[in-house]
């Protein structure tokens, strides 16, 4: 391998690492509570790294929370929420869809909970909960889809309906209503599943599906 490309790949593999770095700091600071009033010099700090340094890969805050995006997209339940709306089975298509979103927000909801708390005063949280909803609108109208094309809508539910039905169930305030409330992740998937076939499906309670061998993250 010529020299000149080595060093790149070096250079290359260290920017990475210093990235991690910075959105590690990130993560933990909105874990504490802290992040929307630190300054860059405390994520600098925080990261083991100068202040230039970190303007080298973010330019402001609204970089940093993009950042955590980043992390939110190699998510496993996120990952796997992508895949199974298509499945061909649309029952285990809708309770696999209510399974992985409950591992998500799970996952994530030190984190998110911070964001979602400051959305309405903070640009760069409300950005990230405004792209995260639209994203999740987006599965969920593909699930949707899927639904009336299998024949699996219940009377009266035509696709319009069942997104609008899909997008309550499935939400971040759904899920930290019900964690209020004592359920576990369980507890929380099964009640969801449940109603979501209740509401949705046609000759069919979704008494089975997921919420026998998943294990909610």
């Amino acid at each position: 391998m010529p020299a000149q490309a080595y060093r790149a790949q070096r250079r290359s593999t260290r920017s990475d690492r210093t990235r991690e770095r910075i959105i590690a700091a990130v993560r933990e600071l909105l874990a504490e509570g802290a992040f929307h009033e630190s300054t860059v010099e405390e994520v600098a700090d925080r990261a083991g790294i100068a202040r230039a340094t970190l303007y080298q890969h973010f330019r402001s805050r609204l970089d940093l929370v993009d950042g955590i995006c980043d992390t939110f997209a190699v998510n496993p339940a996120l990952l796997a929420l992508r895949e199974v709306v298509e499945l061909p089975d649309a029952d285990a298509a809708l309770s696999e869809t209510i399974a992985n979103t409950v591992r998500f927000w799970s996952s994530e909801d030190p984190i998110l909970s911070q964001l979602y708390g400051v959305a309405a005063i903070d640009p760069a949280a409300r950005d990230l909960v405004g792209r995260q909803r639209a994203d999740r609108r987006g599965e969920l109208q593909r699930l949707a889809r899927n639904l009336r094309s299998a024949g699996r809508l219940r009377s009266g539910v035509g696709e319009r309906r069942a997104l609008a039905l899909l997008l309550v169930l499935t939400s971040y305030d759904t899920f930290r209503e019900l964690r209020e409330a004592g359920l576990s992740d369980r507890e929380l998937t099964k009640s969801l599943v449940e109603s979501a076939g209740a509401l949705l499906l046609s000759g069919s309670s979704q008494s089975g599906g997921a919420t026998g061998g998943t294990r909610p993250g």
